[in-house]
């Protein structure tokens, strides 16, 4: 195969797989035809692209092969009146749904999708493997693996998510306008998990999947290009961008996890980080503050600090006081607890940990005896921080955090 055509397949593959997909899922309401239709066009491009060249529009060239297959599978699979006449109607649908489109919006199919998708009928791990796969084209066995299930599992995930869609007449549409706001934090709520699984792993070898993240960005941008007036999808994308700016950072060469004050900020990505404060700066204009917008803005603090010792903290601990008023949780209030503690001093840090501690909480999260052993060592109560550090040791789930904490735990005793 041509370089030209392979970098062709694999670009129409990112920009055009979620809208083909969707448009057959709109025009023949079945979902396992759309997408084996779509994986039968792209490998007919293989072929086809390599030999004739590359169409001038592939886009078009791929819907159009996707639809003649699913019309032949129709066809071949007739068994009476009913599915002759529904292949029939396959491309005087289609024809109708794109004269449709161009006067909304090509990708009104693909809104359609994700709102489908993230249904909250649908369980969350069940929304997330179904965005995967209609939208990002995953296979099964990638989503399986990115979260660490067998490839039968997750088939199996699958198939009841399409199941439950059809039997409860879930609606193939962008819901009406007197439900969107909640549908629509449902659905950045999906894309958030999808970018934090890959980009703290919960458990395994790896702490970051850059995969994941990738996926989870590239979709959260369709997603604000789909609603441009959605501020909080503006700073969901803002947040993700900021974050993944400093990902080649967070492990050295040898997989150990690298602390936010140890990165090497000149190998931090500028073009995210400038993309993600103008996103930033535009959702924050219009005056609707949400819990991504405040979350971006910490990040925002952090990645714009030429040195740790320029980072805001107090302003970071005001933004985390915020967010806690819109949206309070225990490990918000762990962040603010860490944030006063650089702004304040570890004292004023490790008051805030002890009443998370007598609320009980957060037992179990590795982090707060980690944050508790953090701030003791730096009040120089070493032997409580010994103490501490073993307690997050037991509790953590990846292997890089097990070391670096076991080395924190080293460092301590060494300073006895």
């Amino acid at each position: 195969m041509s370089t030209e055509a392979r970098e062709a397949i694999v670009k129409a593959f990112h920009e055009e797989w979620g809208q083909i997909v969707a448009t057959l899922i709109r025009v023949s309401g079945d979902w396992d035809l759309a997408e084996e239709s779509a994986q039968d066009a792209f490998a007919q491009a293989l072929e086809h692209w390599s030999t004739h060249g590359v169409p001038r529009r592939p886009g078009a060239w791929l819907t159009t092969t996707a639809r003649n297959r699913a019309t032949d599978r129709l066809r071949r699979e007739a068994v009476g009146s009913a599915k002759l006449q529904e292949a029939a109607a396959l491309w005087r649908s289609a024809e109708a749904g794109d004269e449709e489109a161009s006067q909304s919006g090509i990708h009104d199919d693909r809104l359609r999708l994700i709102f489908t998708c993230c249904h909250p009928a649908l369980g969350l791990q069940s929304r997330v493997a179904l965005t995967l796969r209609t939208l990002g084209g995953l296979t099964t066995a990638e989503i399986a693996r990115a979260f660490l299930v067998s490839e039968a599992a997750m088939s199996q995930r699958l198939v009841r998510a399409k199941r439950k869609i059809r039997n409860a007449g879930i609606p193939y549409q962008v819901p009406p306008a007197h439900l969107l706001p909640e549908r629509t934090t449902g659905v950045l709520a999906v894309l958030y998990l999808l970018f934090t699984e890959g980009y703290t792993a919960s458990s395994g070898a790896d702490l970051v999947r850059q995969s994941l993240c990738a996926e989870a960005i590239r979709l959260t941008r369709v997603f604000v290009h789909l609603l441009p007036n959605e501020t909080e999808a503006q700073g969901l994308l803002a947040l993700m961008l900021l974050h993944d700016a400093r990902r080649a950072t967070r492990v050295d060469g040898a997989g150990e996890l690298v602390t936010l004050e140890e990165q090497d900020r000149s190998q931090w990505d500028s073009a995210k980080i400038a993309e993600g404060t103008r996103l930033l700066d535009t959702a924050l204009r219009q005056g609707r503050p949400g819990t991504y917008q405040l979350q971006a803005a910490i990040a925002a603090c952090h990645a714009v600090a030429a040195d740790p010792a320029d980072t805001d903290w107090a302003q970071i601990a005001a933004l985390y006081s915020q967010l806690a008023q819109l949206a309070s949780s225990p490990v918000v209030e762990l962040n603010r607890a860490v944030a006063v503690g650089m702004a304040e001093g570890p004292a004023a840090g490790l008051a805030l940990v002890r009443e998370l501690e007598s609320s009980t909480a957060l037992a179990g999260y590795h982090l707060l005896p980690a944050t508790r052993a953090d701030l003791l060592r730096r009040l120089g109560r070493n032997d409580e921080a010994a103490a501490a550090y073993r307690e997050a040791l037991d509790l953590a789930t990846t292997d890089a955090e097990r070391r670096y904490l076991a080395k924190r735990l080293a460092q301590t005793q060494e300073g006895d």
